[in-house]
């Protein structure tokens, strides 16, 4: 990085670094530093009774530098505490630089230190550390955006996404809370886990680059293999997988799974995601709706202690158990017309009447999805199963007991969204093979999130899959519905983000050409102004006092323009 494109505080922060290194401190030192407690521990166990000997490490967030004593706060995973240091407590020689030059000169918040001490309570009434040694552990050679509070309201605070996101470990520094909602994540995993593990189903991991992108409609994104010169695709589900380990002989087992599906990112869809499948033989869909329901009322009491959670401008109340309606039942009560029976002509005619846009390339199944996405969806907001799908949106889905142009399908729906899907699975090799076919034909009609054909699930099929019931649910929704996050970005630490556009610098012979002596273009650029464009917009009395100001304080020694020449550079 070019000494042109640091800020004027980053510079300062290196010669800071260059100075602690001139004093014989390794601002990154590699040795253990050992603690005994945190800041919440330290708060919750006080007792003014007795000293409390303790060794704490964290972040600087905030400095009172005074004369021979200072204050400042330090934060660690679980929160922040005040430090009490005094210069001959940590300088009980003669030689005062460890008080007078590092920590008041050349330590800055965001740098991340080690303290020993004992614990007590300031005249102010605060828990705080009352410090005896320092230790420097890491240099930060960039500012933190500072959020300030004052009369409860919050000022500057780190708040575009845009920045979150792409910066989340700024986020997590300086927005703490953030912090909850993958605490909250992790304890929803873990739940689960618990759930599944009690009932003896076993975690299993299964292939990401697979030969053949099934057990889902959608588009996969290829790569090649260089060793064997082939093609692969990551995984958009991981359900065929699962089924062959219970062809093995499994009777229930379960994978959390990154999957990935090369189409459009938005508000509630991520390229990459998180899901989990479980699949248990000798159980049906039935039993998986009960098992289902059970599942997420249970994960909404472990975080919240109850079945009622906040979910936008809702309260969902997750307990079981949930409703049940068929998708025709469904499609009839919203739209008024009943489909059943219908072939594609027909439904074409109530899309067109329902104003539904459809293409050539949609078969029956894609006409009835868009048909319940468009009419019915949104208007299931507490939990509700949706069940009984026609045949050609399922084709992984054993055939309905009672009604052969139906499956035993099932789909979760939660303030208007899908949160999961599950089956009676499919073990008819011969059906199988069947359905695969009728995708193919669907992909030669255009549709590119047809299925694959599996020639290998088949072959496993024939070897006899017990009767087995399956289930995948959307960890990363789940997620934003147990937290009340409207967007899959707040729930992910890492979304995928468009590239980052880089900042734009111009030349020197740019500013050269304004007039301005090259000796000065070097002072205007750290001072923030990368570009003459951007010079252009600053009022003349306000930048010739900076840039005067600039010059004495950083000690330049350069001889201060005119008024009159900044104003010609700025014309």
């Amino acid at each position: 990085m070019s000494i042109q494109e640091l800020s004027e505080q980053e510079i300062i922060r290196r010669n800071s670094l260059q100075k602690l290194k001139d004093l014989g401190i390794e601002p990154y030192p590699a040795a253990e530093y050992i603690t005994t407690t945190n800041t919440v521990e330290i708060k919750e166990t006080f007792d003014p009774e007795t000293q409390q000997d303790i060794s704490i490490a964290g972040r600087i967030m905030s400095r009172r530098i005074m004369g021979k004593a200072s204050f400042a706060e330090i934060q660690d995973e679980k929160g922040r505490i005040q430090l009490y240091i005094n210069r001959d407590e940590i300088c009980p020689g003669e030689d005062k630089a460890l008080y007078n030059d590092v920590f008041k000169k050349l330590l800055d918040i965001g740098d991340i230190i080690g303290v020993k001490g004992h614990v007590f309570k300031t005249q102010m009434g605060e828990i705080s550390v009352h410090v005896t040694e320092l230790k420097l552990l890491s240099k930060s050679l960039r500012p933190l955006p500072i959020v300030k509070e004052k009369d409860g309201k919050t000022y500057d605070a780190f708040t575009d996404p845009e920045l979150r996101y792409r910066q989340r470990y700024v986020d997590l520094i300086v927005n703490p809370q953030v912090k909850d909602v993958f605490i909250k994540r992790t304890k929803i995993i873990n739940t689960m886990r618990e759930m599944f593990n009690e009932a003896g189903y076993l975690e299993v991991e299964t292939p990401i680059l697979q030969s053949i992108p099934g057990g889902a409609a959608a588009r996969p994104f290829v790569t090649h293999h260089n060793a064997l010169n082939i093609p692969l695709y990551l995984r958009i589900a991981n359900e065929l997988y699962l089924k062959r380990l219970i062809v093995g002989g499994f009777e229930g087992v379960y994978e959390f799974a990154k999957d990935f599906r090369n189409e459009g990112m938005d508000r509630t869809h991520n390229p990459e995601f998180t899901v989990m499948e479980i699949y248990v033989a000798y159980k049906d869909y039935n039993w998986m709706m009960e098992f289902t329901e059970k599942m997420i009322e249970r994960v909404a009491i472990a975080l919240h202690g109850t079945t009622e959670v906040q979910l936008g401008d809702n309260v969902i109340d997750y307990k079981a158990p949930f409703k049940r309606v068929t998708m025709f039942d469904a499609i009839k009560e919203h739209t008024g017309f009943d489909i059943n029976g219908m072939n594609e002509d027909q439904l074409r005619e109530v899309c067109d009447k329902l104003e539904i846009e459809h293409d050539p390339s949609m078969g029956k199944g894609k006409l009835i999805d868009e048909i319940f996405g468009e009419k019915c969806e949104g208007n299931y907001i507490q939990p509700t199963f949706i069940t009984d799908y026609p045949k050609e949106m399922s084709p992984l889905t054993k055939e309905h007991r009672d009604n052969p142009d139906l499956t035993e399908r099932f789909e979760l729906m939660v303030n208007g969204k899908e949160l999961c899907n599950a089956y009676s699975e499919l073990n008819d090799p011969i059906d199988q093979l069947e359905r695969f076919q009728d995708q193919m034909a669907l992909s030669e009609k255009g549709d590119d999130e047809a299925m694959f054909i599996d020639q290998d699930f088949v072959r496993s099929l024939e070897y006899a899959m017990p009767p087995t019931s399956g289930m995948g649910i959307g960890i990363d929704r789940l997620t934003m519905f147990m937290t009340n996050n409207a967007s899959i970005q707040d729930v992910l630490f890492f979304p995928q983000m468009k590239p980052e556009k880089k900042a734009q610098v111009d030349g020197p012979e740019k500013f050269i050409e304004l007039g301005i002596a090259a000796e000065w273009v070097e002072v205007i650029q750290k001072m923030g102004f990368k570009t003459v464009e951007a010079l252009k917009e600053v009022k003349p009395g306000k930048f010739f006092n900076d840039i005067c100001g600039y010059n004495k304080k950083n000690k330049l020694g350069l001889t201060n323009p005119s008024m009159d020449e900044v104003k010609g550079w700025l014309s």
